[in-house]
């Protein structure tokens, strides 16, 4: 979890660490309130992971902004969902879309200005619901998940859901308080933060969280501000510590791969195909099943660097500048880095960080060559090439397999690629099973299987009529339906809903 964290600093354009700093300040709120070891806990994890459904609203955001969500979410930390009208809007004229140029950006400005607080309550839904079922995936308490569908509430019942009062998750309540004071105090200086908690104190935040921070300010920040913050992170955890088998990395992987799949519409069931793939290509080359299982948790977790890279440039149509394809070849060095601070996925690192290796040397982030790639990074490459050819990208529509078949062959030719692994991942492919099913979960139609399919990919109401030639009121209903059958209320909940059901085309 603290790694899961590394990750979504990247996902805010905030330092590497600064939620594990966070998760120490807010411990020390929490000792300071009182809570028993059971709220430290909740607290502990509600910190690390309080900012996981990112992913859910990054389409949003960078809707907004021009396509750089990153850049303008790295200066929401000293505003915040906790922060006066005022705050906000002085916020967005300052920094909304500010590597854009004039006109452009005069244009995003006045339209969220006009209609943004309607457009935010709609991020913000999203973004809950995103977190509260990745936690739920990740077997958290119902605490921890009922606080993370809750992040952009407020005291006084004016955030998003209208949640108020006692009726917002108390670790939650905590770790707002710590993560703004850090936050802000980082970001502007310590008079400011204090500032901003006594302004903020009752509309907000619980009075009673802020006066316990305000006793003694100074300590959350040197509790935030250690040098070796993951160690510490580690070591602070609440008794009794939580535990997971080494077969429980699989599921901790699979709910990564799902964080860094609702990033983008296109990806949407991108991690698992490229897992299972891999892992029975693996099988397939007679790989022990220790090996299979590590091949299939690096498959969920190979793409986890891609929250460090704007949604502007996944989602250009065209070709990239000098400077956006530096930040696409650096996106397998974020997950390794991520994955190496944690010692139970280390060894994951390198095959999940060497997806875009070739065995020529002319893959990245390493340039790698035959020699440094294993059997797993083999495969996995392979897996990753094979599902991303077949299925439809920005800038190129999808291959049918025999083409995506005649492109891999192109690539072993020519010495880029190894023809075992590819081979292999080919067979596993077209051997696949046929799923058949006496119906489909939740009880849905074949037609509201098609419609969730085009939901989960980010179509809207009006693109699914156009899909499926029928009016965008029944469009509308069908979603309506679907999402009630399935017991969700935003697109990210239909998109995970798709996913965990082998729905997904």
């Amino acid at each position: 979890m603290a790694a899961l964290s590394l990750a979504t600093d990247l996902g805010l354009g905030q330092p590497l660490e600064h939620e594990l700093g966070v998760c120490l300040s807010a411990l020390e709120l929490a000792n300071r309130l009182g809570c028993t070891s059971a709220e430290c806990s909740d607290v502990y994890y509600v910190a690390l992971l309080v900012h996981v459904g990112c992913t859910a609203g990054a389409p949003d955001f960078a809707s907004w902004v021009g396509g750089d969500e990153i850049n303008f979410l790295g200066g929401m930390g000293v505003v915040g969902p906790a922060s006066e009208p005022a705050e906000l809007a002085r916020h967005l004229v300052r920094r909304l879309a500010d590597d854009r140029p004039l006109p452009e950006r005069a244009r995003l400005v006045a339209r969220q200005l006009v209609g943004g607080q309607k457009r935010f309550e709609l991020a913000a839904a999203r973004m809950c619901e995103g977190g509260r079922l990745l936690a739920r995936g990740l077997h958290l308490s119902a605490e921890v998940a009922r606080a993370l569908g809750q992040v952009t509430t407020r005291w006084d019942g004016k955030g998003t859901p209208g949640d108020a009062g006692d009726e917002i998750s108390r670790p939650l309540r905590i770790v707002r308080v710590a993560h703004d004071f850090v936050a802000v105090a980082r970001g502007r200086d310590r008079d400011t933060a204090l500032a901003a908690l006594d302004k903020r104190r009752g509309r907000g935040y619980d009075p009673q969280v802020i006066d316990a921070a305000l006793a003694d300010p100074d300590a959350l920040l040197r509790a935030a501000d250690v040098p070796d913050a993951f160690e510490r992170v580690i070591d602070a955890e609440p008794r009794p510590v939580a535990t997971l088998s080494p077969a429980g990395i699989e599921m901790v992987a699979r709910v990564f791969g799902e964080f860094v799949d609702l990033k983008l519409g296109f990806l949407t069931g991108h991690s698992t195909r490229v897992a299972e793939l891999a892992a029975t290509a693996a099988e397939g080359l007679g790989c022990s099943r220790a090996e299979v299982s590590a091949v299939r948790a690096a498959g969920f977790f190979h793409d986890l660097g891609r929250v460090a890279v704007p949604n502007g440039v996944w989602d250009k149509p065209g070709a990239l500048s000098g400077g956006e394809w530096e930040r696409v070849r650096l996106h397998p060095y974020y997950t390794e880095r991520v994955l190496q601070r944690s010692p139970p996925l280390a060894p994951l690192a390198l095959p999940a960080g060497s997806h875009h290796e070739r065995l020529d040397g002319s893959g990245y982030h390493r340039g790698a060559a035959a020699a440094q790639l294993g059997v797993g990074a083999r495969v996995l490459a392979a897996a990753d090439a094979y599902d991303a050819m077949t299925h439809d990208r920005p800038h190129r529509p999808a291959m049918d397999p025999a083409g995506a078949r005649a492109e891999l062959g192109e690539m072993v030719g020519a010495g880029a690629r190894d023809k075992r692994s590819v081979d292999a991942v080919l067979e596993a492919a077209g051997a696949a099973p046929l799923r058949v099913r006496e119906g489909h979960p939740a009880r849905l139609t074949d037609r509201e299987v098609e419609v969730l399919r085009l939901v989960a990919k980010g179509r809207t109401n009006k693109e699914i009529a156009e899909a499926l030639v029928v009016t965008e009121k029944t469009a509308a209903h069908h979603v309506e339906h679907i999402y009630a059958k399935v017991g969700v209320s935003t697109r990210v909940g239909a998109a995970l809903f798709a996913m965990r059901h082998d729905l997904v085309e």
